[in-house]
């Protein structure tokens, strides 16, 4: 079998995580010759102890800590764009899509680690059941034009997850059946802790970082997709897509910039992603295979700290992104699969290229609103590291900034 997977594991404290998912790959029959592990860490962490776990559980991968991603970009010769992916940051999953993309992996999965698969599901199996789903599925809309991927039980817990817009709350919800053949990224999510924000969680009267509020798998329902049009939070702690999807999911700059913006990595790349996808014609599929979230007990407040600097563009970024109106040939909407450094994957690049000039154009009276220029201009880096890695792709000129 060809080792087609690439898993990236984020991690500077439970590394252990990976021997839960090999084994839930075991006990289910899944290849475990398929998955290349990229372990994603610091200069400070384990990572002998790592790389021991990885021989011991008989699995190909390599652990990356901050020096030995430096030695990467040398030899690909991007030391140029080492700043795409931020220092200290859960971001640094960025490192792992510029890796998946110098090699030929079909498929990526992100998994956090503070997380272990449900023993009932394929983990692996599942996701790539869902990238490869055609047929019906729910489809969920609100007339704020965001879904609550927690809209089942939100009558009994009314929890939003983090990322989800405060003016988009009490919403409306809809749902109808729709076909789908186009899936892209398949998004697990999660039992036991639920990721919200701080603020919320102070809100559900916790000070340790965590929600009195647990979720179980009653939680959830069957399986769905945000319609056309609709935004959700993408969270990449339990996240699988396919390569092509690369050039427009780029892990945002957070924490390690000048305004000390935070958290809002996967949240704002998953919006980016929803914009591409509408435009293509594409599916972001949501539910299965859970995952049992158990965060860490840290202060409430620290996370707090890490948000507010972002919480007014959170609520803004979104409406950015969805006034651009990127050119794609009708001919990208319809293509077959492609390889790695053409077809959709071209497509992909243009519209984030699009998006990324209305990042940087974007003149708002937001708090920090600077910080948007400095996205957008990482975005436009994030392309061109990838046309450096596999020429081709990424490398339309930019579009000429105001004086």
């Amino acid at each position: 079998m060809t080792r087609d997977i690439c898993v990236v594991v984020p991690t500077v404290r439970e590394h252990e995580c990976v021997r839960a998912y090999a084994e839930n790959a075991r006990e289910h029959g899944f290849d475990l010759d398929r998955l290349q592990f990229v372990l994603v860490t610091e200069d400070r962490c384990e990572t002998d102890a790592m790389a021991r776990l990885l021989d011991e559980e008989g699995l190909s991968g390599e652990v990356f800590d901050g020096s030995a991603r430096e030695r990467w970009y040398r030899q690909q010769g991007i030391a140029e764009y080492e700043h795409v992916v931020p220092a200290a940051s859960h971001a640094e999953t960025s490192f792992g899509l510029l890796y998946l993309w110098a090699g030929d992996y079909e498929y990526g999965v992100f998994i956090d680690d503070d997380t272990r698969p449900h023993s009932e599901y394929d983990f692996f199996g599942c996701h790539l059941r869902n990238l490869a789903y055609e047929g019906e599925v729910t489809s969920v809309r609100s007339d704020e034009r965001w879904v609550n991927v927690l809209y089942r039980n939100a009558d009994d817990h009314g929890l939003y997850p983090r990322g989800y817009p405060y003016s988009a709350m009490g919403e409306t919800v809809e749902t109808e059946t729709r076909y789908v053949d186009d899936v892209v990224a398949s998004q697990g999510l999660w039992t036991n802790v639920p990721d919200l924000d701080a603020v919320r969680i102070l809100m559900d009267g916790d000070l340790r970082g965590q929600a009195r509020t647990r979720l179980d798998a009653a939680d959830y329902g069957e399986d769905f997709v945000a319609a056309p049009g609709q935004y959700l939070t993408v969270c990449s702690m339990n996240l699988a897509f396919r390569r092509e999807v690369v050039p427009a999911f780029y892990q945002l700059p957070m924490d390690d910039n000048p305004w000390d913006v935070g958290r809002f990595d996967d949240i704002w790349s998953g919006v980016f992603l929803k914009r591409a996808c509408d435009v293509l014609g594409k599916q972001v599929y949501n539910g299965t295979p859970l995952c049992e979230h158990n965060k860490a007990p840290r202060s409430t407040f620290g996370d707090l700290t890490n948000e507010v600097p972002g919480l007014e563009l959170n609520e803004h970024v979104w409406e950015i992104v969805d006034s651009v109106e990127p050119a794609v040939p009708r001919a990208a909407r319809t293509a077959e699969p492609s390889d790695d450094a053409g077809g959709d994957a071209d497509a992909y690049a243009g519209i984030y290229r699009a998006m990324a000039d209305a990042m940087v154009a974007a003149e708002r009276d937001y708090e920090n609103a600077e910080f948007l220029a400095y996205v957008g201009e990482h975005m436009h880096d994030w392309l061109d590291a990838l046309g450096e890695i596999r020429p081709g792709v990424g490398t339309a000129e930019r579009a000429p900034a105001d004086d």
